[in-house]
């Protein structure tokens, strides 16, 4: 399927949007009127010559012209509609690697094979096997540890000590990493992840009258790690 032409492209992508994006650039895209425009344009013409000089198509006019086009497009839109923010960075990354796939799959890949591929994939057992266990540690089981926990929260108020949602997203992250460790055979690596969050979490929690929080921290841990690793346990009782 050429798979050379799409790692070129998005090695391109990376080149043009983070590399070669400097902070003069980042702060004149976001100025009114036409000079904001220039500076837009200047980033998508860096991309669209990114993209022309790595894949190396003399006579393929139509991928720098598609890339230029769609990234100056994305990027007004992304400046005048979207606030700074983690999601509008992931909407915007998510936009520019669609028009490259898009433009790849178009011209170069074997559209044939990537049905074939796509079929077997819908129909994999392991597939979908492996993707409810990621969607099991995500949501559900935060759901399930608050409900566990929520006997023994402390009456001091822990958000009010924290980032909000921090917690959340420190479950979160911890729980795929701990699931792909264990379908990976990686298992080794939950000891260490367990430690490093030991030592971060759990450093100035060590004086008696904080005794609570730091039980009530160590059991929604060893909470999340048993879920992740039960869960990483049953996918691979079934996929292998």
């Amino acid at each position: 399927m050429n798979i050379m032409i799409l790692l070129k492209l998005l090695v391109s992508h990376v080149i043009a949007d983070f590399f070669l994006q400097f902070d003069w650039l980042c702060e004149g895209k976001r100025k009114e009127g036409l000079q904001g425009l220039a500076f837009q344009v200047i980033h998508a013409l860096i991309h669209a010559a990114c993209a022309y000089l790595l894949v190396g198509d003399w006579y393929g006019w139509i991928i720098p012209l598609v890339i230029f086009t769609t990234h100056t497009i994305i990027d007004i839109t992304k400046v005048k509609w979207f606030p700074t923010s983690t999601i509008a960075f992931l909407i915007d990354q998510v936009a520019h690697i669609a028009v490259i796939l898009g433009v790849w799959w178009t011209l170069y890949a074997d559209q044939d094979y990537g049905l074939t591929w796509a079929s077997e994939l819908a129909h994999s057992s392991t597939f979908w096997t492996i993707l409810i266990g990621y969607m099991l540690v995500l949501k559900p089981s935060s759901l399930l540890i608050g409900m566990f926990i929520r006997g023994w929260t402390p009456s001091n108020g822990m958000q009010a000590q924290g980032m909000p949602n921090a917690g959340k997203w420190i479950g979160y992250i911890e729980r795929v990493l701990i699931l792909t460790f264990v379908i990976t055979g990686n298992i080794e690596a939950v000891g260490f992840l367990l430690a490093a969050k030991s030592i971060f979490r759990f450093g100035d929690l060590n004086k008696a009258r904080e005794i609570k929080i730091t039980e009530y921290v160590l059991l929604g841990t060893l909470a999340s790690f048993s879920i992740a690793l039960l869960i990483g346990f049953a996918i691979n009782s079934v996929i292998h």
